[in-house]
């Protein structure tokens, strides 16, 4: 488990939740409203059946609490390997061409070795809580850094490390849509799971995608699947 990616775990965490107990915490309230045209292009990974059904074990012990936040279906789970171009509600998958995309990928995207991530406690942000992912060894950085230098190094458009630069594993899993009704209960349970090791899944399948800002299953459109 890698020290670096831990105390940038922790310190988020230690971070959201002095927010959340003194009322600074983020509430999203774009999730439900029928103007957001955000949309990007990512590519994702999704997490393996195993690993989700942990995952909602957690997250129906937290909708007991707080049932007005706002809770990822299992199908919409995923890791963010990179942002190609960054939600906007300037960008439409028309403005592109999605097969040179696939072309460039599918002539050299490769991983060296087996990509593992661990899924080990929680961390936080002011507007959502996510799942620790801890990829074993140095595979997905070096992709990550594989794939940067593709696409910067490529004619096609990208806003690759415009927004922020990407160095996590982590999974959104809950985002704040109401004021919090029974804040210290959901803290503890939080707590509780500040550790809980909800499995390891080896990586076999990166997904191109054209999506919108929370990446729903029912708006996103797949563009390709690559095996590695």
């Amino acid at each position: 488990m890698s020290e670096e990616l831990s105390n940038i775990y922790n310190k988020l965490y230690i971070d959201a939740i002095e927010k959340i107990k003194s009322d600074q915490y983020v509430i999203d309230h774009m999730i439900d409203s029928p103007l957001d045209k955000r949309y990007g292009l990512a590519l994702i990974i999704k997490l393996d059946q195993h690993v989700k059904q942990q995952i909602q074990t957690f997250l129906s012990a937290l909708h007991a609490i707080e049932p007005d936040q706002y809770y990822l279906p299992s199908s919409d789970i995923h890791i963010t390997l990179l942002p190609i171009i960054s939600c906007s509600a300037d960008f439409d998958l028309n403005q592109i061409f999605a097969q040179d995309y696939i072309d460039l990928l599918r002539k050299n995207l490769s991983i060296e070795g087996k990509l593992e991530i661990n899924f080990k406690g929680i961390t936080a942000s002011s507007s959502c809580i996510m799942i620790q992912g801890f990829p074993q060894q140095n595979i997905l950085n070096e992709l990550r850094n594989q794939l940067r230098t593709l696409f910067k190094t490529s004619s096609l458009r990208q806003t690759i490390e415009e927004r922020y630069f990407l160095q996590t594993a982590h999974v959104t899993v809950v985002r704040f849509r109401k004021a919090f009704t029974a804040r210290e209960e959901f803290l503890k349970l939080l707590e509780d799971y500040k550790d809980y090791d909800f499995g390891t899944m080896t990586v076999n399948e990166i997904e191109l995608v054209y999506h919108d800002w929370y990446v729903r299953e029912k708006i996103v459109k797949s563009l390709c699947r690559f095996k590695v």
